[in-house]
Protein backbone atom coordinates (compact mmCIF):
# COMPACT_ATOMS: atom_id res chain seq x y z
CA UNK A 1 0.00 0.00 0.00
CA UNK A 2 3.08 2.36 0.67
CA UNK A 3 4.59 1.49 -2.07
CA UNK A 4 1.07 2.91 -4.71
CA UNK A 5 1.42 5.83 -2.51
CA UNK A 6 5.17 6.61 -3.50
CA UNK A 7 4.12 5.49 -6.89
CA UNK A 8 1.35 7.63 -6.89
CA UNK A 9 3.34 11.05 -6.15
CA UNK A 10 6.07 10.07 -8.39
CA UNK A 11 3.74 10.08 -11.32
CA UNK A 12 1.78 13.93 -10.07
CA UNK A 13 5.75 15.33 -9.89
CA UNK A 14 6.46 14.32 -13.43
CA UNK A 15 3.14 15.50 -14.60
CA UNK A 16 3.73 19.06 -12.80
CA UNK A 17 7.34 19.06 -14.09
CA UNK A 18 5.96 18.69 -17.33
CA UNK A 19 3.57 20.94 -17.28
CA UNK A 20 5.55 23.95 -16.23
CA UNK A 21 8.09 22.93 -18.72
CA UNK A 22 5.57 23.73 -21.03
CA UNK A 23 4.62 26.81 -19.70
CA UNK A 24 8.30 27.85 -19.30
CA UNK A 25 8.80 27.05 -22.68
CA UNK A 26 5.78 28.83 -24.22
CA UNK A 27 6.40 31.51 -22.02
CA UNK A 28 10.04 32.00 -23.91
CA UNK A 29 8.36 31.91 -26.95
CA UNK A 30 6.11 34.95 -26.68
CA UNK A 31 8.74 36.86 -24.98
CA UNK A 32 11.11 35.93 -27.86
CA UNK A 33 8.23 37.52 -30.32
CA UNK A 34 7.43 40.35 -28.32
CA UNK A 35 11.40 41.62 -28.24
CA UNK A 36 11.01 40.94 -32.19
CA UNK A 37 7.63 43.09 -32.26
CA UNK A 38 9.04 45.93 -30.25
CA UNK A 39 12.70 46.04 -32.72
CA UNK A 40 11.02 45.98 -35.62
CA UNK A 41 8.51 48.41 -34.75
CA UNK A 42 11.71 50.78 -33.14
CA UNK A 43 13.07 50.51 -36.87
CA UNK A 44 9.83 51.15 -38.42
CA UNK A 45 9.57 54.18 -36.22
CA UNK A 46 12.55 55.45 -37.18
CA UNK A 47 12.14 54.74 -40.83
CA UNK A 48 8.74 56.41 -40.98
CA UNK A 49 10.22 59.35 -39.09
CA UNK A 50 11.77 60.86 -41.88
CA UNK A 51 10.20 63.87 -43.36
CA UNK A 52 9.57 63.82 -47.13
CA UNK A 53 12.00 65.05 -49.59
CA UNK A 54 11.21 68.24 -51.45
CA UNK A 55 9.88 68.03 -55.28
CA UNK A 56 10.55 69.77 -58.63
CA UNK A 57 7.43 71.91 -59.68
CA UNK A 58 7.84 71.65 -62.98
CA UNK A 59 9.13 68.32 -63.54
CA UNK A 60 6.00 66.95 -61.68
CA UNK A 61 3.46 69.64 -63.47
CA UNK A 62 4.96 68.16 -67.11
CA UNK A 63 4.97 64.35 -65.72
CA UNK A 64 1.15 64.48 -65.17
CA UNK A 65 0.34 66.49 -68.24
CA UNK A 66 2.07 64.24 -70.25
CA UNK A 67 0.16 61.21 -68.10
CA UNK A 68 -2.80 62.83 -69.00
CA UNK A 69 -2.50 63.41 -72.68
CA UNK A 70 -2.68 67.32 -72.24
CA UNK A 71 -0.89 70.61 -72.51
CA UNK A 72 -0.28 72.32 -69.34
CA UNK A 73 -2.53 75.75 -69.27
CA UNK A 74 -3.54 78.32 -66.39
CA UNK A 75 -3.96 76.68 -63.40
CA UNK A 76 -2.32 73.46 -64.05
CA UNK A 77 0.47 73.60 -61.92
CA UNK A 78 -1.20 74.93 -58.67
CA UNK A 79 -3.78 72.07 -59.07
CA UNK A 80 -1.37 69.29 -60.19
CA UNK A 81 1.25 70.36 -57.07
CA UNK A 82 -1.76 70.03 -54.18
CA UNK A 83 -2.74 66.65 -55.49
CA UNK A 84 1.45 65.76 -55.58
CA UNK A 85 1.07 67.27 -52.28
CA UNK A 86 -2.34 65.87 -50.50
CA UNK A 87 -0.88 62.47 -52.52
CA UNK A 88 2.80 62.48 -50.42
CA UNK A 89 0.40 63.25 -47.09
CA UNK A 90 -1.03 59.59 -47.86
CA UNK A 91 1.29 57.82 -49.71
CA UNK A 92 4.80 58.48 -47.67
CA UNK A 93 6.44 55.80 -45.63
CA UNK A 94 4.32 54.90 -42.93
CA UNK A 95 1.13 56.43 -44.91
CA UNK A 96 -1.00 58.89 -42.82
CA UNK A 97 0.10 58.49 -39.29
CA UNK A 98 -2.32 60.96 -37.21
CA UNK A 99 -5.17 58.38 -36.73
CA UNK A 100 -2.81 55.61 -36.34
CA UNK A 101 -3.86 53.37 -32.97
CA UNK A 102 -0.84 50.63 -32.94
CA UNK A 103 2.98 51.31 -32.51
CA UNK A 104 4.83 52.96 -33.98
CA UNK A 105 2.71 54.91 -35.55
CA UNK A 106 0.96 55.71 -32.07
CA UNK A 107 4.54 56.49 -30.27
CA UNK A 108 5.73 59.10 -33.16
CA UNK A 109 4.72 62.94 -32.76
CA UNK A 110 6.75 64.98 -35.00
CA UNK A 111 5.39 63.28 -38.55
CA UNK A 112 1.58 63.84 -36.99
CA UNK A 113 2.29 67.30 -36.69
CA UNK A 114 4.34 67.49 -39.71
CA UNK A 115 1.26 66.26 -41.63
CA UNK A 116 -1.20 68.45 -39.63
CA UNK A 117 1.15 71.78 -41.29
CA UNK A 118 0.67 70.32 -44.19
CA UNK A 119 -2.75 69.64 -44.04
CA UNK A 120 -3.73 73.10 -43.40
CA UNK A 121 -1.89 74.18 -46.05
CA UNK A 122 -4.34 71.98 -48.41
CA UNK A 123 -7.25 73.08 -46.76
CA UNK A 124 -7.17 76.97 -46.89
CA UNK A 125 -5.47 76.71 -50.75
CA UNK A 126 -8.98 74.09 -51.51
CA UNK A 127 -10.97 76.97 -49.67
CA UNK A 128 -9.45 79.65 -51.71
CA UNK A 129 -9.69 77.92 -54.98
CA UNK A 130 -13.18 77.10 -54.82
CA UNK A 131 -14.34 80.53 -53.48
CA UNK A 132 -12.15 82.66 -55.46
CA UNK A 133 -9.69 81.03 -58.00
CA UNK A 134 -12.29 78.88 -59.66
CA UNK A 135 -15.14 81.90 -59.98
CA UNK A 136 -14.88 84.75 -62.33
CA UNK A 137 -17.04 87.25 -60.17
CA UNK A 138 -18.71 86.91 -56.54
CA UNK A 139 -22.23 85.38 -58.38
CA UNK A 140 -20.51 83.20 -60.38
CA UNK A 141 -21.60 79.45 -59.91
CA UNK A 142 -18.84 77.57 -57.33
CA UNK A 143 -16.56 74.44 -59.75
CA UNK A 144 -18.43 71.13 -58.77
CA UNK A 145 -15.42 69.59 -58.32
CA UNK A 146 -14.11 71.64 -55.81
CA UNK A 147 -17.08 72.01 -53.92
CA UNK A 148 -16.59 67.88 -53.16
CA UNK A 149 -12.81 68.51 -52.96
CA UNK A 150 -12.67 71.40 -50.17
CA UNK A 151 -14.68 69.61 -47.44
CA UNK A 152 -13.85 66.35 -48.07
CA UNK A 153 -10.15 67.75 -46.82
CA UNK A 154 -11.85 69.18 -43.82
CA UNK A 155 -12.71 65.96 -42.52
CA UNK A 156 -11.53 65.21 -39.10
CA UNK A 157 -8.05 64.75 -38.98
CA UNK A 158 -8.32 61.71 -36.54
CA UNK A 159 -10.51 59.37 -37.63
CA UNK A 160 -9.26 55.79 -37.72
CA UNK A 161 -12.80 53.98 -38.99
CA UNK A 162 -16.32 54.54 -40.60
CA UNK A 163 -15.13 56.83 -42.20
CA UNK A 164 -11.19 56.59 -42.03
CA UNK A 165 -9.33 59.52 -42.61
CA UNK A 166 -7.39 58.17 -45.83
CA UNK A 167 -10.85 57.38 -47.60
CA UNK A 168 -12.39 61.05 -47.15
CA UNK A 169 -8.97 62.86 -47.77
CA UNK A 170 -8.41 60.43 -50.81
CA UNK A 171 -12.09 61.44 -52.15
CA UNK A 172 -10.74 65.02 -51.98
CA UNK A 173 -7.80 64.26 -54.22
CA UNK A 174 -10.31 62.34 -56.73
CA UNK A 175 -12.23 65.74 -57.13
CA UNK A 176 -8.95 67.69 -57.17
CA UNK A 177 -7.74 65.24 -60.54
CA UNK A 178 -11.29 65.47 -61.92
CA UNK A 179 -11.09 69.42 -61.64
CA UNK A 180 -7.25 69.01 -63.41
CA UNK A 181 -9.06 66.97 -66.20
CA UNK A 182 -11.67 69.74 -66.65
CA UNK A 183 -8.91 72.30 -66.69
CA UNK A 184 -7.69 71.66 -70.40
CA UNK A 185 -11.02 70.71 -71.62
CA UNK A 186 -13.29 72.53 -74.30
CA UNK A 187 -17.47 72.65 -73.67
CA UNK A 188 -19.97 73.96 -70.84
CA UNK A 189 -18.15 71.52 -68.35
CA UNK A 190 -14.76 72.96 -68.64
CA UNK A 191 -13.13 73.95 -65.88
CA UNK A 192 -11.27 77.58 -65.40
CA UNK A 193 -8.81 79.08 -63.21
CA UNK A 194 -8.34 83.06 -63.20
CA UNK A 195 -5.02 84.01 -62.20
CA UNK A 196 -6.00 87.38 -60.96
CA UNK A 197 -4.51 89.78 -58.24
CA UNK A 198 -7.55 89.97 -56.30
CA UNK A 199 -7.77 85.79 -55.97
CA UNK A 200 -4.54 85.90 -55.13
CA UNK A 201 -4.16 88.46 -52.93
CA UNK A 202 -7.30 86.88 -50.85
CA UNK A 203 -5.30 83.25 -50.37
CA UNK A 204 -2.26 85.62 -49.33
CA UNK A 205 -4.13 87.29 -46.43
CA UNK A 206 -5.19 84.61 -45.04
CA UNK A 207 -1.94 82.85 -44.96
CA UNK A 208 -0.28 86.24 -43.86
CA UNK A 209 -1.97 85.46 -40.75
CA UNK A 210 -1.23 81.47 -40.37
CA UNK A 211 1.95 82.45 -40.36
CA UNK A 212 2.30 85.32 -38.23
CA UNK A 213 0.47 82.62 -35.70
CA UNK A 214 3.16 79.96 -36.34
CA UNK A 215 6.25 82.34 -35.68
CA UNK A 216 4.65 83.44 -32.68
CA UNK A 217 3.70 79.98 -31.21
CA UNK A 218 7.48 79.39 -32.30
CA UNK A 219 8.90 82.45 -30.12
CA UNK A 220 7.24 81.85 -27.37
CA UNK A 221 9.31 78.60 -26.84
CA UNK A 222 11.99 80.90 -25.06
CA UNK A 223 9.08 82.62 -22.76
CA UNK A 224 7.71 85.93 -23.03
CA UNK A 225 6.11 88.85 -20.71
CA UNK A 226 2.59 88.73 -22.17
CA UNK A 227 0.59 92.09 -23.42
CA UNK A 228 -2.89 92.48 -22.47
CA UNK A 229 -5.20 94.94 -23.86
CA UNK A 230 -7.48 96.40 -21.45
CA UNK A 231 -10.33 98.74 -22.32
CA UNK A 232 -9.99 102.02 -20.54
CA UNK A 233 -12.29 105.57 -20.49
CA UNK A 234 -10.11 108.60 -21.02
CA UNK A 235 -11.87 111.86 -21.74
CA UNK A 236 -14.95 111.64 -24.17
CA UNK A 237 -14.13 108.19 -25.82
CA UNK A 238 -13.20 104.83 -24.78
CA UNK A 239 -9.28 104.21 -25.75
CA UNK A 240 -7.87 101.17 -25.87
CA UNK A 241 -4.40 100.60 -24.08
CA UNK A 242 -1.75 98.08 -23.81
CA UNK A 243 -0.22 96.72 -20.51
CA UNK A 244 2.59 94.31 -19.56
CA UNK A 245 0.89 91.44 -17.16
CA UNK A 246 3.15 89.57 -14.73
CA UNK A 247 2.45 86.26 -16.53
CA UNK A 248 5.32 84.76 -18.76
CA UNK A 249 3.84 83.19 -22.13
CA UNK A 250 6.04 79.47 -22.83
CA UNK A 251 5.48 76.86 -25.27
CA UNK A 252 5.60 73.91 -22.13
CA UNK A 253 8.88 71.89 -23.21
CA UNK A 254 6.89 68.56 -24.11
CA UNK A 255 5.08 70.60 -26.78
CA UNK A 256 8.25 72.70 -28.21
CA UNK A 257 8.67 70.25 -30.67
CA UNK A 258 5.43 69.85 -31.68
CA UNK A 259 5.07 73.38 -32.48
CA UNK A 260 8.54 73.37 -34.72
CA UNK A 261 7.22 69.94 -36.93
CA UNK A 262 4.15 71.72 -37.63
CA UNK A 263 5.59 74.87 -39.02
CA UNK A 264 8.25 72.54 -40.65
CA UNK A 265 5.03 70.54 -42.43
CA UNK A 266 3.47 74.08 -43.06
CA UNK A 267 6.76 75.70 -44.67
CA UNK A 268 7.20 72.15 -46.90
CA UNK A 269 3.59 72.46 -48.12
CA UNK A 270 3.84 76.30 -49.04
CA UNK A 271 7.55 75.79 -50.84
CA UNK A 272 5.56 73.81 -53.74
CA UNK A 273 2.76 75.56 -53.72
CA UNK A 274 4.83 79.09 -54.23
CA UNK A 275 7.02 77.37 -56.72
CA UNK A 276 3.36 76.16 -58.67
CA UNK A 277 2.20 80.10 -58.43
CA UNK A 278 5.28 82.04 -59.79
CA UNK A 279 4.24 79.43 -63.02
CA UNK A 280 0.32 80.00 -63.18
CA UNK A 281 0.68 83.99 -62.00
CA UNK A 282 3.35 85.08 -63.82
CA UNK A 283 2.17 87.06 -65.85
CA UNK A 284 0.19 88.96 -63.23
CA UNK A 285 3.40 88.93 -61.17
CA UNK A 286 5.42 90.41 -63.86
CA UNK A 287 3.17 93.30 -64.47
CA UNK A 288 2.84 94.57 -60.33
CA UNK A 289 6.08 93.90 -60.24
CA UNK A 290 5.92 91.21 -57.18
CA UNK A 291 8.20 88.59 -58.92
CA UNK A 292 11.24 89.47 -56.69
CA UNK A 293 8.58 88.93 -53.50
CA UNK A 294 8.18 85.41 -54.72
CA UNK A 295 11.65 84.53 -54.99
CA UNK A 296 12.12 85.90 -51.52
CA UNK A 297 9.65 83.87 -49.75
CA UNK A 298 10.70 80.80 -51.55
CA UNK A 299 14.33 81.60 -50.82
CA UNK A 300 13.17 81.80 -47.18
CA UNK A 301 10.79 78.82 -47.21
CA UNK A 302 14.15 77.00 -48.46
CA UNK A 303 15.94 77.59 -45.10
CA UNK A 304 13.00 76.02 -43.59
CA UNK A 305 13.96 73.09 -45.19
CA UNK A 306 17.38 72.40 -44.27
CA UNK A 307 18.44 69.00 -42.62
CA UNK A 308 17.99 68.24 -39.34
CA UNK A 309 21.39 67.39 -37.54
CA UNK A 310 19.93 67.16 -34.21
CA UNK A 311 18.14 64.19 -32.95
CA UNK A 312 15.91 66.55 -30.65
CA UNK A 313 14.27 70.10 -30.87
CA UNK A 314 17.10 71.80 -28.85
CA UNK A 315 15.23 74.93 -26.57
CA UNK A 316 18.29 76.97 -25.54
CA UNK A 317 17.67 80.33 -24.16
CA UNK A 318 17.65 83.44 -27.03
CA UNK A 319 22.14 83.64 -26.33
CA UNK A 320 22.43 80.94 -24.50
CA UNK A 321 25.19 78.08 -25.09
CA UNK A 322 22.58 75.90 -27.10
CA UNK A 323 20.43 76.09 -30.56
CA UNK A 324 17.36 76.77 -30.29
CA UNK A 325 15.96 75.63 -33.42
CA UNK A 326 12.24 77.05 -32.72
CA UNK A 327 13.45 80.79 -33.13
CA UNK A 328 15.54 79.42 -36.26
CA UNK A 329 12.35 78.54 -37.79
CA UNK A 330 10.36 81.71 -36.44
CA UNK A 331 13.45 84.17 -38.09
CA UNK A 332 12.92 81.98 -41.72
CA UNK A 333 8.84 82.16 -40.99
CA UNK A 334 8.96 85.84 -40.43
CA UNK A 335 11.17 86.65 -43.28
CA UNK A 336 8.67 84.97 -45.31
CA UNK A 337 5.68 87.00 -44.05
CA UNK A 338 7.22 90.15 -44.49
CA UNK A 339 7.66 89.88 -48.24
CA UNK A 340 4.04 87.85 -48.53
CA UNK A 341 3.07 91.42 -47.32
CA UNK A 342 4.95 93.15 -49.45
CA UNK A 343 3.50 90.67 -52.11
CA UNK A 344 0.10 91.62 -51.04
CA UNK A 345 0.81 95.61 -51.38
CA UNK A 346 2.30 95.27 -55.07
CA UNK A 347 -0.89 93.38 -56.41
CA UNK A 348 -3.06 95.59 -54.85
CA UNK A 349 -1.70 98.69 -56.53
CA UNK A 350 -3.48 99.54 -59.93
Amino acid sequence: MAGKIRQYFRDRKDDVQDYTGGAGLLGKVVLAALVIWLLVALVLGFFWSDEPETFSVRDNTRTVAESMGKEPVTGFATTSTLIRIADTLLEKPGGYLSNDLMPPGLWLDNIPNWEYGVLVQIRDLTRAMRRDIARSQSQSSEDPDLVVAEPQFNFDSNSWAIPSTESEYRAGIKALRSYLGRLSSQGPNAAVFYARADNLGNWLADLETRLGSLSRNLSESVGKASVSEDMAEEGSGNETTSSISDTEVKTPWTKVDDVFYEARGSAWALLHIFKAIEIDFHKVLQDKNAMASVQQIIIELQGTQEPMWSPVILNGSGFGLLANHSLTMAAYLSRANAAISDMRDLLSRG
